[in-house]
């Protein structure tokens, strides 16, 4: 007989302390909303910054961050004659950045 098992990420909530996952956007219990720390990248600020910096008009900030499909058309189009490069900057210094999942990049290093 075979077993698998699931390992999963308990937290407590922030409104009446049951454990809920950690991916839980709200308590099913009291329906407390939950941080949204859980929704944070590994990715760093640091690195996605220089890549954009540097290498922005070839897309290898997005190739970084997974989002590959978007990195593709800026490499195709040289960062979109540089505008969308200089956006994507902009956008990863104020930390609103995501990866390809939606999460946002938050911690410069």
């Amino acid at each position: 007989m075979t077993s698998t098992t699931s390992v999963y990420q308990l937290v407590s909530c922030n409104g009446c302390g049951k454990q809920i996952h950690s991916s839980a956007l709200a308590c099913p219990g009291c329906g407390a909303p939950q941080p949204a720390a859980q929704l944070v990248t590994d990715k760093r600020i640091l690195p996605a910054m220089l890549l954009c910096f540097f290498l922005g008009c070839f897309g290898i900030h997005r190739f970084y961050v997974g989002k590959v499909g978007t990195g593709i058309l800026q490499l195709l189009t040289l960062g979109g004659l540089g505008i969308w490069a200089l956006i994507d900057l902009i956008i990863i210094v104020v930390g609103s950045f995501t990866d390809s999942e939606g999460r946002k990049i938050k911690q410069w290093t």
